[in-house]
């Protein structure tokens, strides 16, 4: 049987939370007026891009909160605002924080970074899981599925996404979910690419499995490119002749291999100079869009020579 697919809502505001936590307004709007046609209300976007400060900063969450402030007023206030919040529950919030951290993961949460740091324990107790999921307009499973798409759209936080990961599962989302929501960060993040994704790139789709995106940043003089790159996607071998290439890793995850020697993991950062007269070829990972700036090392006469393509029984050898 089939993994439950997200619903229309659910992956508005997956795609909001991610957005949220890249910075990406333009992006964020979009994605909060797909939410709103599809029935999220206003009240609900506030509690999640609320809640996106616990996991990206005052910064992201202020600046989000007021793009969804100004689409509201833009759509002329005509969205349902929703439920507010009903009353808070009996005691302190570190003790209702306490019981609903615990509800929410499936066990007490211990540790030796908590005891090293108590102060971080209780204020997550008693804030996150206390004054911010006590508030019962959104609930757990909402907010655990805006929170897996907040961290997947974070660089080296995957301790917590997994971690969250699983307590999604615990409250209900299923593994097709799941893969749908870090499907949706990492769309997010193709988008969110510094110089922007570009046109598809037709003009050279015959020599790339998958489909690839290119913005032009020269018009002369050295040409230099942002490449991204679908999931799975990658090009033929090829070679540079006369003049090389220089890559450098913008975000994401990809390849690179040149003929005879083992695939180099690429991650941001990462640069590749690439000599003239070698074979190569370069892509994303199964699991992840890929971005790179392709910088043309200039010679008279340069030209490329496109080969085969990389097959998939050379390509699923990689992780």
């Amino acid at each position: 049987m089939a993994e439950e697919a997200l619903t229309a809502r659910q992956a508005s505001i997956a795609e909001a939370a991610s957005y949220a936590a890249r910075g990406n307004q333009d992006g964020l709007k979009q994605a909060l007026v797909k939410g709103l046609d599809a029935g999220v209300t206003v009240n609900e976007f506030k509690e999640i891009l609320v809640q996106a400060y616990a996991y990206c900063g005052f910064p992201r969450s202020l600046n989000a909160l007021n793009t969804l402030m100004q689409t509201v007023e833009e759509r002329g206030n005509k969205d349902k605002e929703g439920k507010l919040p009903g009353a808070k529950p009996a005691g302190t919030s570190l003790e209702y924080g306490a019981a609903n951290q615990t509800k929410l993961v499936g066990m007490p949460v211990k540790g030796k970074l908590y005891d090293f740091a108590p102060a971080i324990d209780e204020y997550l107790k008693a804030h996150l899981f206390g004054d911010i999921f006590s508030r019962d307009n959104v609930d757990w499973q909402t907010r655990e599925l805006a929170t897996i798409a907040m961290l997947a759209s974070i660089p080296n936080v995957t301790s917590q996404l997994n971690s969250h990961i699983n307590i999604g599962k615990h409250n209900g989302l299923t593994d097709g979910q799941v893969a749908e929501i870090l499907a949706i960060a990492d769309q997010t993040g193709a988008e969110t690419v510094l110089f922007g994704k570009g046109a598809e790139n037709t003009a050279y789709a015959e020599y790339f499995i998958g489909k690839s995106y290119l913005q032009p940043l020269t018009g002369e003089g050295v040409g230099v490119a942002n490449v991204t790159f679908e999931p799975k996607c990658r090009n033929n071998w090829h070679v540079h002749h006369k003049g090389g290439q220089i890559l450098l890793v913008v975000s994401g995850r990809g390849w690179y291999q040149e003929w005879g020697k083992t695939a180099q993991e690429l991650k941001p950062g990462d640069v590749v100079n690439i000599p003239a007269e070698v074979k190569h070829w370069h892509g994303a990972a199964k699991d992840s869009w890929f971005t790179h700036i392709a910088i043309a090392v200039p010679a008279a006469g340069a030209t490329n020579e496109w080969l085969e393509p990389v097959t998939d029984a050379e390509y699923d050898k990689l992780k």
